[in-house]
């Protein structure tokens, strides 16, 4: 096991990962810019580095900043949590040239799924389905157009370097083609340093389910059931349950021998997850890996009793899975709701300040995964997440009741929440029901704002 981990990252996931190092003995060392001085990783974890000024590419995203910090607090490991350098295959190969272990993926796995283009013909020639479109990159508006016409309108033109709804537009109609590509491309040279994109047909609200997988490096596979994240926003997820209220024995089973094949073909090993869209009929389509640990994980372990965090860490130290796929059971039902510091009748404009007073819910079934406390400072820098409320029951109405009376209870004066409409969601009918899609929220939110 490792002496120390750096953790190259912020927020809830630093405590989540401090507290996963705590109960395997391993001491850990965080990073902080100017702006999180007084934040809650930096003041729990066992040693913290400044990192720098603010801004994410002076700080948290400075690849060499975080590896000579590892250097100097003598870490034998770095773990990136999600976001930032998570998902850069650069850093993970600098950390081993530098003689420390990325925990995570290899840098040839996160480079062979990073581009979607090429991971989509990666999963095509696996055999794992995937939605029709574009074999890898589309070089020009005239393939893009001829394309288009063969998968049937309406399409996606998306980014290759994408992630996080960035860099993806909807074509209805030839017309609009051109238009949405260029906006697209330059939506992804921004986001991603990289303008190249790739057509897939555009599925009609289907779901959006993804299975967790984890592997070592002895080649050791399992899956940890789905989570269903089609509770979303501009592409954004809002909330996320587990398991998915559309998925049954047998299509989960299918999803997740097919998520193996996916992770096997890779030469994958840690944590990562594997997202498919599901249409009417209940077939699954590959739209991309995350090779990184998920912000809804949590969901996950309260179901299955696995935690994943630990397990990163232990498969990157070299230890073998401890279970095996017969081993994987899921019990009862899980709804993780993301508490964010915005104000949805605003746009769900972001809301920094000062928290004055702060009250979360706990009692049977409740987890919080958060990283505030009254008198901590919002600061505009960052995503705007604070706390992650989680809520696992007997069953998905346990879970819901759980989840209604949890947010209820949750108190944050002094800055704007969408906690009131995370309560509105959780008490909708069509949520209760199970009987909504990845559209679902965008017509939600039409319909109440006409009224």
């Amino acid at each position: 096991m490792f002496r120390k981990v750096l953790i190259a990252n912020r927020g809830e996931i630093a405590v989540r990962i401090i507290r996963a190092c705590r109960e395997l003995g391993v001491r850990c060392a965080a990073i902080y810019s100017t702006a999180d001085r007084n934040s809650l990783h930096a003041q729990i974890a066992d040693e913290a580095v400044c990192i720098g000024p603010p801004a994410t590419k002076d700080s948290y995203l400075n690849m060499n900043a975080v590896i000579q910090a590892a250097i100097n607090v003598g870490a034998d490991a770095i773990h990136p949590g999600f976001g930032f350098l998570s998902e850069n295959a650069e850093f993970a190969r600098l950390c081993e040239k530098n003689g420390i272990v990325f925990i995570g993926p290899s840098y040839k796995s996160i480079e062979m799924l990073g581009d979607k283009a090429a991971a989509k013909e990666t999963m095509k020639a696996a055999g794992v389905p995937v939605i029709p479109g574009s074999d890898g990159a589309v070089k020009s508006l005239a393939e893009a157009k001829k394309i288009a016409k063969a998968a049937g309108y309406p399409v996606l033109v998306k980014a290759s370097a994408g992630g996080g709804g960035r860099g993806i537009r909807r074509v209805d109609s030839p017309d609009e083609l051109e238009a949405q590509m260029t906006a697209a491309q330059q939506e992804a040279k921004n986001f991603f340093g990289d303008d190249t994109v790739y057509i897939e047909k555009f599925l009609i609200d289907p779901h959006h389910v993804e299975i967790q997988m984890i592997a070592d490096k002895h080649g050791n596979y399992v899956y940890l059931g789905e989570r269903d994240c089609s509770m979303q926003r501009r592409n954004q997820k809002v909330l996320e349950e587990c398991p998915s209220p559309i998925v049954d024995e047998k299509l989960r089973r299918r999803m997740g021998e097919a998520a193996i094949t996916a992770a096997k073909e890779c030469g994958y090993y840690n944590a990562g997850t594997i997202e498919f869209l599901v249409d009417e009929n209940r077939d699954f389509y590959f739209m991309e890996m995350n090779t990184r640990i998920q912000v809804e994980h949590p969901i996950t372990e309260e179901v299955t009793g696995f935690d994943i965090v630990k397990a990163q860490i232990e498969i990157a130290a070299g230890q073998p899975l401890h279970v095996t796929q017969e081993d994987i059971k899921l019990r009862g039902h899980a709804i993780e709701c993301r508490i964010n510091a915005e104000n949805p009748e605003l746009g769900f404009r972001p809301s920094p300040g000062t928290i004055t007073a702060l009250y979360v819910p706990g009692g049977p079934g409740i987890r919080i995964d958060g990283a505030v406390y009254q008198g901590y400072t919002i600061t505009p820098y960052y995503d705007s997440m604070i706390s992650k409320l989680i809520a696992h029951g007997s069953d998905r109405d346990d879970a819901i009741r759980k989840m209604r009376w949890a947010l209820s209870e949750f108190i944050v004066e002094g800055v704007d929440t969408n906690i009131d409409f995370q309560l509105e969601l959780i008490k909708c009918p069509e949520f209760i029901s199970g009987n909504y899609d990845i559209g679902f929220l965008g017509r939600y939110m039409e319909k109440n704002k006409k009224k």
